[in-house]
């Protein structure tokens, strides 16, 4: 009798902010394949009982090939056993999921997916930054920091839209990042922030510009960049690191702009 798989999502790296049945699914799981950042007050929530296979792949360096994960996945859940596939932020944004939903649907092995706070929602809660505002953005865009092979995402386009931007798994090359916005035609002055373990313990929250974001400090993975204009909402009495700074001169007057500019729309 074949057994079940759940792609599950863990959220950005609180345990409290795991969904209930996330949490669930995880208390009664027989085998847990999980990525290297589900942070480990999440993986304290697995059973003794359980079988735990770290299956991540980090920073270049790869455990296990994808091939081997859906070969694990199937061969648990053909055992009759309940399989949680444990990754970080949300099972289907940059998680690999549809080519483990395909090798699950070859292997005609049931399967359910279990959503998650995504990580882009987990860095800007954590550092109080709205991802849309009325007066400023009126869409996020989701961007890869590396592609698969040598694929490179057209940003000009996503530029151009005027919406906020969140790249993931930004590096450490940060000129790189900042000649490819600036060059896809933003600001230097268009405000940044790099969000590093995002709700979860050793948070920290970098404030820059695309001008200063080359000098900025090279914070520790996980790590997420938010651009765009909606930035300015971080505050000084977030949850940052200490040796975090602010690099906006005006931030009050661009403020009662934007206020302005809300009137004028109502």
């Amino acid at each position: 009798m074949n057994g079940k798989v759940y792609l599950l999502g863990a959220g950005p790296g609180d345990p409290d902010l795991l969904t209930l049945k996330a949490l669930r699914l995880l208390k009664a799981a027989d085998a847990v394949l999980h990525d290297d950042l589900i942070t480990p007050e999440i993986l304290g929530l697995v059973p003794a009982t359980a079988q735990l296979h770290n299956v991540g792949k980090r920073c270049g360096t790869k455990k296990i090939t994808q091939a081997e994960i859906n070969f694990l996945m199937v061969t648990l859940a053909g055992t009759g056993l309940q399989v949680v596939r444990l990754k970080a932020g949300d099972p289907l944004i940059f998680g690999r999921a549809g080519e483990e939903i395909e090798a699950l649907r070859r292997a005609d092995i049931d399967f359910e997916i279990v959503p998650g706070i995504t990580a882009a929602l987990g860095a800007a809660a954590a550092a109080e930054i709205p991802l849309t505002d009325r007066r400023l953005s009126h869409a996020f865009v989701l961007l890869p920091g590396h592609m698969a092979g040598d694929q490179k995402a057209e940003w000009k386009t996503f530029v151009s839209s005027g919406a906020t931007l969140a790249v993931y798994m930004p590096g450490h090359d940060y000129s790189a990042i900042a000649t490819r916005f600036v060059s896809a035609g933003l600001d230097l002055e268009t405000p940044c922030a790099i969000i590093s373990r995002a709700t979860a313990p050793g948070q920290q929250v970098q404030l820059t510009t695309l001008r200063e974001f080359p000098n900025a400090p090279r914070l520790p993975a996980p790590a997420l960049l938010l651009v765009g204009e909606v930035v300015r909402f971080a505050r000084a009495g977030a949850s940052f690191d200490a040796s975090r700074s602010f690099p906006f001169q005006n931030t009050q007057a661009f403020f009662l702009q934007a206020q302005g500019l809300a009137h004028d729309e109502e």
